[in-house]
């Protein structure tokens, strides 16, 4: 196994002729690649399915993690992209959650022939309001969320879950999300949060010219739902927006019945069909 494979804990799993194509499945912040759980058993009879962790993830050696690589967005692009030469499997399919989806984005500038299609769940270029943009968050907000991580990670992980997956902590999937978060070590946690609170992708939205298929639940703590809208405004390439019924920045985990179907038509259909 080679240090890609080892530090991503990658896994390839499914069909090895990839039948109808390979997806690879990129989760968001304070997951792993256990948040697809729901998603994984649809895809492996036809499709090869690729799995990681991003670098920071609590099922990742925190040795490997670097400060410096990772204070900006483009560090875990490269990460994607390695990852993808050493498989070389052609073009994929990316499912990208949250900040994964801006990261498959920036990916695919550099390299639109890895990809044939970007599917994003739960995406934003931005979290902080701007001038005519509207990303959710003030400042003085993603501030005082960055104080109660230094703080107090423990109490942070039982007030951020419920709010972020929707629910209480009796919850399943506030249980799983709160699993994952607390497998992050708290200084890399705080680290990984600032890079992804404090991005700004809107200046690079035009050179996404690979087709997105930008999938939003109708509430949602991190993402509000003209997100969805402006991504879609922006891009540089075709792009669609479904926004579904379900509430949460982790559907795929809270509201599987009705996000899984979603996603599958999304994987499976082009735009122009």
């Amino acid at each position: 196994m080679g240090i890609v494979e080892e530090a991503h804990n990658l896994r390839v799993i499914g069909r090895a002729d990839g039948e109808r194509g390979t997806i690879v499945l990129a989760h968001g912040f304070g997951t792993d690649q256990s948040v697809w759980k729901h998603l994984v058993p649809h895809l492996v009879e036809e499709y090869r399915v690729v799995l990681f962790d991003n670098m920071g993830a609590g099922t990742t050696n925190p040795d490997y993690f670097d400060f410096d690589r990772y204070t900006t967005l483009e560090g875990y692009a490269l990460d994607l992209l390695a990852i993808l030469e050493e498989l070389r499997l052609g073009p994929c399919i990316f499912v990208g959650h949250s900040v994964s989806a801006a990261i498959g984005a920036i990916a695919s500038i550099s390299r639109p022939d890895l990809f044939s299609k970007l599917v994003m769940l739960s995406a934003s270029p931005r979290y902080l309001n701007d001038v005519d943009y509207f990303g959710g968050f003030e400042q003085e907000e993603l501030d005082q969320l960055f104080d109660a991580m230094r703080s107090n990670y423990k109490a942070w992980v039982s007030g951020f879950a419920p709010l972020a997956v929707g629910g209480d902590m009796d919850s399943v999937a506030v249980q799983e999300f709160s699993r994952t978060l607390f497998n992050i070590r708290p200084d890399i946690a705080l680290c990984v949060a600032q890079t992804i609170f404090q991005s700004d992708l809107r200046e690079i939205l035009g050179l996404v010219m690979v087709p997105c298929h930008i999938l939003q639940s109708s509430k949602d703590l991190a993402v509000p739902v003209v997100v969805s809208e402006y991504l879609h405004r922006n891009l540089g390439g075709e792009s669609i927006v479904e926004v579904m019924s379900s509430e949460g920045h982790l559907p795929q985990l809270s509201s599987p019945d009705i996000v899984i179907p979603v996603l599958l038509r999304h994987i499976r259909y082009d735009i122009a069909v």
